[in-house]
């Protein structure tokens, strides 16, 4: 049975199955389809066609979302639109994507002090004693450090699963990221020790969980979950503004500043390990 209950649900499920066989489906694609029947179905009943009103309204940005957000929810719709053209589905023409606003948010520059004193306070959260605040307590050291070191993109970090973290060999496979950008990163030996104490103290917390950093369910952490809690120990530091985000841009100007002046025989003498050893400069064994 269709999970689609618009008119378009045929059409929806044969764009669905053609492109998970073609390993071209992601979470954005399902959940913007899913949505967009929803759409077709309350606003567009009576339709039994695609028309170009109903892609105009949908297409239209609206008041309470970003940009991208605009540009994330247009971008399914039209891949779906070019697969029903390729097949002689429709006659429309294929929709246009609005240009992305530029992004005004300036990433902050972390100093060595700042880094350390908010590490520090990664390190000494207060265990309550409730099941909430011992999580807190074990996986913000490790989470945040995870992204200082290797730039995963928050989604990417909160989202790994046990199995995509190996912990003999240090390789993570980070399969939930922009689109179908699957890859892998290897762990510095100094961050998979604590990512295996980490699993050591949370196996206590969470048996058999599925999430690499558990939330209550057996569910992953939220964003607005590990934004908050940045931001309640950045703040507590008495520092001016930062985002979590800004761990990751300092990963990467870390790196391009350690290169700078390296001609192109230097930068390939210098080891991956070499390269990055200087990043692991706060990273402790808890």
């Amino acid at each position: 049975m269709s999970k689609y209950k618009s008119s378009l649900a045929p059409l929806m499920d044969r764009f669905a199955k053609y492109r998970i066989v073609s390993g071209k489906w992601c979470k954005s694609y399902a959940e913007n389809l899913l949505v967009f029947d929803h759409y077709c179905a309350s606003y567009f009943p009576d339709e039994k066609e695609l028309k170009q009103e109903i892609l105009n309204q949908w297409c239209a940005k609206r008041p309470t979302e970003t940009s991208s957000s605009c540009r994330t929810r247009i971008y399914c719709i039209r891949t779906f639109i070019e697969y029903l053209r390729k097949n002689g589905l429709t006659q429309l023409a294929s929709l246009a994507v609005p240009d992305n606003e530029k992004n005004k948010f300036i990433p902050h520059s972390f100093t060595e002090s700042e880094l350390q004193q908010f590490f520090t306070a990664c390190d000494n959260l207060p265990n309550k004693g409730n099941w909430e605040s011992q999580v807190l307590a074990i996986t913000a050291p490790v989470f945040f450090r995870l992204r200082y070191s290797s730039g995963l993109r928050t989604i990417e970090a909160r989202m790994l699963e046990r199995k995509d973290v190996d912990l003999v060999t240090g390789i993570v496979s980070v399969r939930h990221s922009k689109g179908q950008d699957q890859h892998f990163i290897v762990l510095h030996s100094t961050m998979l020790k604590l990512m295996q104490k980490f699993d050591s103290r949370i196996e206590r917390l969470a048996l058999q969980r599925s999430y690499f950093f558990p939330a209550h369910l057996d569910g992953h952490h939220s964003r607005s979950w590990i934004e908050k809690n940045f931001r309640k120990l950045w703040d507590n530091c008495g520092f001016s503004y930062a985002r979590a985000y800004s761990l990751r841009h300092c990963y990467a100007t870390t790196n391009i500043n350690r290169w700078t002046g390296c001609d192109a025989g230097e930068l390939n003498a210098k080891s991956t390990s070499e390269i990055n050893d200087f990043l692991y400069l706060f990273l402790v064994v808890l």
